[in-house]
């Protein structure tokens, strides 16, 4: 672990407020200079736009380049990836437009599980609030820029952790499903590090589906937005049937929107780019209002 700097010079499609402001992440925080601070696996990085590019600097457990380029998905061509879903209509090609910056990030399988579950009725203040207990009680500490951060525990240290210490931390109803799952993965009844392995979206998506507090939308979001990288998925919520029944079904009462024809109707729109079509539409339709 050590201090690292690191500066990209040529980029395209990375806006700070896009990437960690759409949803997809909770711990990154926005500096009063316009830069952002986050913690992912064992780094502490500060993230800022500079007139020669984006600068990263921080706390890294590895290679700061390497960590960087993994975390935020630089070898994919998103501008290739919004050059075809641009041709689908005037509206993908507007939200596009309003969130032309998002990246989805490669987070880690086990806090991406965790966090998600954490999301459930939930808003991102309350979440982030969470999450940062968890971590500051349970996690390491690593100091940088005179501060106190704190990772992500894993399994193992969560181990010995009850239900009523997890309620504790403002958990409420999600407790006893942190706890369930938690001891899930550490029994291996869910094996979380073979998933990569399995090929098929829809068999992966069953297992997430045994864990305690994962349902068809966190299952989504924990294939999507986590490395498994699973483009092929549609994380439907309140933003997202608002936004596919205003622009493609025009029901009269969106909660009459059958979430098989969401999804049908985004696969048959977006084909396996769906994913990353819900996060240009998640986001502006949820910053617009």
């Amino acid at each position: 672990m050590k201090y690292q700097e690191f500066l990209l010079e040529h980029y395209n499609s990375f806006n700070l407020k896009d990437i960690f402001e759409c949803g997809q992440c909770f711990r990154w925080n926005e500096e009063d200079d316009g830069s952002y601070t986050g913690v992912f696996s064992n780094n502490v990085i500060n993230v800022k736009k500079v007139d020669n590019g984006i600068f990263f600097k921080g706390m890294c457990e590895d290679d700061i380049v390497n960590t960087v380029i993994d975390y935020f998905d630089l070898e994919r061509d998103y501008e290739q990836i919004k050059s075809i879903l641009s041709k689908v209509d005037k509206n993908m090609e507007e939200s596009i437009k309003y969130g032309e910056g998002i990246r989805i990030l490669n987070q880690d399988l086990w806090e991406t599980i965790i966090s998600f579950i954490i999301s459930a009725n939930n808003n991102i203040p309350r979440i982030k609030g969470i999450i940062e207990r968890l971590s500051k009680k349970y996690g390491s500490k690593i100091e940088f820029n005179n501060t106190d951060y704190y990772t992500f525990p894993r399994p193992e240290d969560l181990k010995d952790v009850s239900v009523e210490e997890y309620r504790d931390l403002g958990l409420g109803f999600r407790d006893i499903r942190l706890y369930e799952t938690t001891n899930m993965i550490l029994n291996k009844e869910i094996d979380i590090s073979n998933l990569h392995k399995i090929k098929d979206t829809n068999k992966v998506r069953e297992e997430l589906l045994k864990l305690s507090g994962v349902g068809p939308k966190v299952a989504d979001c924990i294939l999507l937005f986590s490395t498994l990288k699973r483009f092929d998925v549609f994380p439907i919520d309140v933003w997202v049937r608002r936004v596919m029944n205003d622009l493609y079904i025009h029901k009269e009462d969106e909660k009459n929107v059958d979430k098989k024809e969401i999804l049908n109707l985004a696969q048959e729109k977006f084909g396996n780019l769906e994913g990353i079509a819900q996060q240009y539409l998640f986001y502006w339709r949820r910053e617009l209002g």
